[in-house]
């Protein structure tokens, strides 16, 4: 019933930039908490970085000072600014929508993207 859209990712070199955009669409009522994460080969899943309704964001300690997330509520789309990436930042990046269906019950839901292969590498 919500469906995620990522774009953005692709290869870069050490020192560059990328910017990852999420748009959800479907029965969506409204949108709580929005993030980024990600998933290296052989490694778990881990959080990049959220930002919830009110605009407060949380970022994991490795990319606090280089990556950037933002929302455009009125598109329901969720954005990462990457800068100054490095290798160990290499992963499928994944984004993560949740909040309330247009329903009776005005149920909770939780998406998931298809995932957006970063690589940085010279």
């Amino acid at each position: 019933q919500v469906q995620l859209v990522e774009s953005g990712g692709g290869l870069v070199q050490p020192g560059g930039s990328l910017r990852l955009s999420c748009a959800a669409s479907g029965s969506i009522f409204g949108i709580n908490a929005m993030g980024w994460y990600r998933q290296a080969p052989g490694k778990e899943r881990e959080l990049v970085a959220t930002i919830a309704d009110t605009g407060s964001t949380k970022y994991r300690d490795s990319v606090e000072d280089r990556f950037t997330i933002s929302r455009d509520n009125a598109k329901n789309t969720v954005y990462l600014q990457m800068n100054s990436l490095k290798a160990e930042d290499t992963a499928v990046y994944y984004c993560n929508v949740q909040g309330r269906l247009i329903d009776v019950g005005l149920r909770t839901f939780e998406s998931w993207g298809q995932g957006t292969q970063v690589t940085v590498s010279s």
